[in-house]
């Protein structure tokens, strides 16, 4: 039982550093040379972003994979509707060194 709740703990933490946000976009876009999106909030301050995030934007992962696709589908929407979105980030900068991987987003 100890060893499981010591994972949890650990699982627990990484998310609580992690950057969140929440406001409508202001911008996505996406590159040709490697297709890569990325995207802004219309917000002052981005909160709980990891060292490695300097930057105000957030990173799709892979948007090549399902999960990317349901993203990238999921802003457009925001974007169109001008819809607050939530946005909370992996706590990594994989894709990009400057600016945080998203782990999910929300339509409010």
């Amino acid at each position: 039982m100890k060893p499981l709740f010591a994972i949890m703990l650990l699982l627990l933490s990484a998310e609580a550093f992690a950057g969140s946000q929440r406001g409508t976009v202001s911008s996505v876009i996406v590159r040709a040379s490697d297709g890569l999106t990325y995207f802004t909030i219309n917000i002052t301050a981005k909160s709980g972003s990891p060292s490695c995030a300097t930057k105000s934007y957030w990173m799709i992962k892979d948007e090549n994979s399902e999960v990317g696709k349901k993203q990238y589908s999921l802003l457009l929407a925001a974007l169109a509707s001008g819809r607050e979105l939530t946005v909370v980030g992996m706590n990594t900068c994989t894709r990009w060194s400057d600016g945080e991987d998203i782990d999910w987003l929300q339509l409010n």
